[in-house]
Formats: C-alpha cells, sequence, structure tokens
C-alpha cells in the first residue's frame, strides 16, 4: 500500500516539470482459475497482481509509466523518468488527499475466489454431464471457472485519494461436435460482480443443454446460409454486441477527438432511426459491466448517447474531453495498472420499443432471424463491420424455419442504425470482455429484439428463396 505521504511526494515530483495534471494507480489483485477438458480437472491456477501506473499530462499531450510491485525507490525513479519527459517551470503542487465518497453498486462484501474450489468444480461438472450426454457426437468439452478480487487505489493532482474494490465471477462452457465431416462449437458463459449465491441460483443444466450442446449439434446439419441484401432480425441481449462494435466505439471520446469516430461532430444530430435510443449505463446494480467510481474520480452515471434517433451524448474521459471541451462523464477505465486509462463502454445497450419479438417476427415475409454472434471487425473511422452469426434461422411468413449456418452481417454502422424499423419490449444484456487501447475491460452489450429492414448477409447457401 502507498501511504499518503509518498503518494504526494511522488504527485510533487512528477509535477514538477510543467504537467499540469498527475495520477497515481496502484493495483493489488489475485485470481483464480480452474480449468476442466472432458469432466476431468486439468488445472487449477492462482496469481496475484501489484503493481502501479503513473500518468502526467500537459495540454494535449500523456505520458504513461508503470511498474511492478510498489518499491518506494522504484517509484521515486519513475516519476523522475516521467517528468523528464517535459522542461517548463511547475505549475501545480499536491497539499493534502481528500477521499472521494460514492454510491457503491457492486457487491465486494463476500469474494467469490474465497469460496471453496470443490464447490466451484461441482458447479463446472454438473453442466460437463449434461453436454457430454446430450449426444455422441460431442467429442470434446472445455469448461471453467474464473474469479478475481481487486483494491484499486488512485491519487491524484485534484488531491482526491479515490478506493475501490472490483471482484468477478465467470462460469464457462464450450462443446465441439463432430459428425466424422465438420466441426461445430456451442458456446456460452454466465458473469457476475455479485457473490457466489449468483451461481447458486443458475440453472446450469438448462444454459449447458440449450445454449451449449443443443447449438453444436444444430449447426452440424444446419445447412448454409443464403446471401443477399434482406430483412434481418436480431435477437435480445448478446444481439447487442452489434451495436457495441459498430457504433458504441465510434461514439468513444478517444475516437471522437481525434477525429477518428464517424460520429464526429455529429452531435444533435441524427444517426440512427426514430425508434432507437441507446444508453451507457455504469449504474446498474452488480451488473458486469459496472462501476461505482472511473478512474477520474468521476462517479458512475446513465448515459442518453441516442434519444429517438438523435445523438445525444458521447462517452468522455477527462483526457480526451480537452480536445472536445467537456469534462468526463464516468468513462474513463482500463484493464490493469500496466495500461493508461481512456473512455470505454460499460452496460451499452439500445432502449426497449414498443413492438413485440413476436409482432416483429410475425412481420417479417422473408429474412434472417440471429440471435448470436461471432468474431467479427469493426473500422470505427468508416463505420464498416463484418460479424459472423453463431446461431441463425431463416424467418418465412412470418415465423421462425430451418437453422442456417456460416452467416455474416456485413454494412456501415450509419446503414443499418438508419435501418432499424421494429424495436421490441424484451431488454436483455450479455455480458463479455472488449478490448482497445486500455486493455480488456468487462462490458455488457444489450438489446431487445429487433429488426434491420434490410442489410447485406453473406452467406454460401445462394439466393434466399
Amino acid at each position: 500500500m502507498i501511504s499518503n505521504k509518498l503518494a504526494k511526494d511522488v504527485l510533487n515530483l512528477a509535477l514538477s516539470t510543467g504537467a499540469d495534471f498527475a495520477e497515481i494507480y496502484h493495483e493489488d489483485a489475485r485470481s483464480q482459475n480452474i480449468r476442466v477438458e472432458n469432466g476431468k480437472i486439468q488445472n487449477i491456477n492462482h496469481s496475484n497482481i501489484l503493481g502501479i501506473g503513473l500518468r502526467i499530462l500537459k495540454n494535449n499531450e500523456c505520458y504513461y509509466a508503470s511498474m511492478d510491485g510498489e518499491k518506494k525507490t522504484d517509484l521515486i525513479k519513475l516519476a523522475k523518468e516521467l517528468a523528464a519527459a517535459l522542461s517548463e517551470e511547475r505549475k501545480l503542487s499536491v497539499n493534502e488527499f481528500k477521499n472521494v465518497h460514492y454510491k457503491k453498486r457492486l457487491n465486494t462484501s463476500s469474494p467469490i475466489i474465497d469460496v471453496a474450489v470443490e464447490e466451484k468444480i461441482d458447479l463446472i461438472k454438473r453442466g460437463v454431464k449434461v453436454i457430454m450426454d446430450y449426444d455422441p457426437r460431442i467429442v470434446r468439452t472445455i469448461s471453467s471457472f474464473s474469479s478475481s478480487f481487486k483494491t484499486i487505489t488512485i491519487f491524484n493532482s485534484k488531491e482526491q485519494k479515490i478506493v475501490r474494490d472490483e471482484q468477478r465471477g465467470v462460469l464457462l462452457f464450450s462443446a465441439i461436435a463432430s459428425d466424422g465431416m465438420g466441426l461445430e462449437q456451442g458456446y456460452a458463459s454466465k458473469n457476475t460482480q455479485s457473490d457466489f449465491s449468483f451461481f447458486k441460483n443458475l440453472d446450469v443444466e438448462s444454459l449447458a443443454r440449450d445454449k451449449v450442446a443443443k447449438i453444436a449439434i444444430q449447426n452440424l446439419t444446419a445447412k448454409e446460409c443464403p446471401s443477399g441484401k434482406m430483412p434481418v432480425v436480431i435477437g435480445n441481449g448478446w444481439g447487442g454486441v452489434l451495436f457495441h462494435e459498430a457504433c458504441g466505439h465510434a461514439l468513444e471520446a478517444s475516437a471522437v477527438a481525434k477525429g477518428l469516430s464517424v460520429f464526429t461532430d455529429k452531435k444533435n444530430q441524427q444517426i440512427a432511426s426514430s425508434v432507437v435510443s441507446a444508453y451507457d449505463d455504469g449504474t446498474i446494480e452488480n451488473e458486469w459491466g459496472s462501476i461505482d467510481i472511473d478512474d477520474d474520480g468521476h462517479v458512475s452515471q446513465k448515459k442518453l448517447l441516442i434519444k429517438d434517433g438523435i445523438l445525444n451524448e458521447y462517452m468522455i474521459d477527462d483526457y480526451n474531453g480537452r480536445r472536445m471541451n467537456e469534462v468526463g462523464n464516468g468513462s474513463t477505465r482500463r484493464e490493469n495498472y500496466r495500461y493508461a486509462p481512456t473512455s470505454r463502454m460499460t452496460n451499452t445497450y439500445i432502449a426497449n420499443g414498443e413492438s413485440s419479438p413476436e409482432e416483429i417476427i410475425k412481420a417479417t415475409k422473408l429474412g434472417l432471424y440471429t440471435v448470436g454472434f461471432l468474431g467479427g471487425q469493426v473500422n470505427p473511422q468508416t463505420g464498416e463491420f463484418n460479424f459472423g452469426c453463431s446461431e441463425a434461422y431463416i424467418i418465412r411468413d412470418g415465423k421462425i424455419c430451418e437453422p442456417v449456418k456460416g452467416a455474416s452481417l456485413i454494412g456501415t454502422c450509419q446503414e443499418i442504425m438508419l435501418n432499424i424499423d421494429m424495436v421490441g419490449n424484451d431488454l436483455d444484456l450479455g455480458a463479455g470482455m472488449c478490448g482497445a487501447s486500455s486493455g480488456s475491460v468487462p462490458v455488457c452489450v444489450g438489446q431487445p429484439t429487433l429488426r434491420v429492414k434490410e442489410i447485406t448477409v453473406g452467406g454460401r447457401g445462394g439466393k434466399l428463396q
């Protein structure tokens, strides 16, 4: 742990050559991962991380360095090296720190990492048994339970001291099916920032059967998806990854401030259909992407990004906000002490609309229904994207019909957002990890069931008919 006196000395040293902001980020973290393959325990790994990141800013310049451990002499040396990047007179000094108080929404009182290993293994094996018993064509299962707990302390030249705890738990199942001619995979996970009761109350067997085993087997016999322009209905929850990737990153100040986003200077302009409103909300209690307070010392906020199709707000960190003449709004995040923070999403979703999922399907004569996505690519500067679908079906005469595989959605974020013509009332969230310049951070994506009236679908199944 770093004392207030040492933090003051280090910050004043970092500020000595003209920086207008300085920050110390101290992290003390421990993690555990249990991996099971084909029902057998492969390994149980434990790790401990202790380190410090030091950042100074001057106008629109940022300098960052990090170190393992917390040795005083190393930290003083790091501050001197960072200060050497500038060569002007001191502008600021730190005298004392005030503890920043905030509303605590995350449950860290009962760490999942401290739950007995046997309980976690039992949870895994319950799901693995269901998967292995589902069909003899399932040839391999890989499952895991990961948990972590970290304490973060931030001192900055605004004379703030921020202390927060974070804990996480992830249960993951995957299955590989083979018919001798090809391989298909099913995959699902459940993530929480709450305590272990979340997993005790989880229907593990249904998750393993319906989201993992069933999908792996279904895709073995599914026909190839047809291609061409067509209506696409995107299911709720994890379907929101398309909005997250195609539009969410382009609404982060790290892209907007530098003119690297298709939405730069588009505030108060229409960027989506009038039936679309979207939020980034880090205040949802115990949700996977939620934060109590961000790395700039701003409390978490619920931000209305798009209101009735009009761009209303960006996700802003203080540093990139300098170029935009705006202050941060609870969006500053990083993976760990090795990364400088920047603007990042938390729980980002399209809000509920007025249609029911049944009405949306019924209103679609011929098209594609997709409820799961694989990896994809997106260019925030142009908005172009390409996403693969892990679970998809053909819609015929207002009914969900045969499953298809190999589907991909191709287009631009401008196109897809303006072409959304129906939004459901069944909002759900899906948890995952998001990678960017400040590392990999936990986020939720989300949306209700919605319809894009026309989008290009890639596939090897010929023309839809």
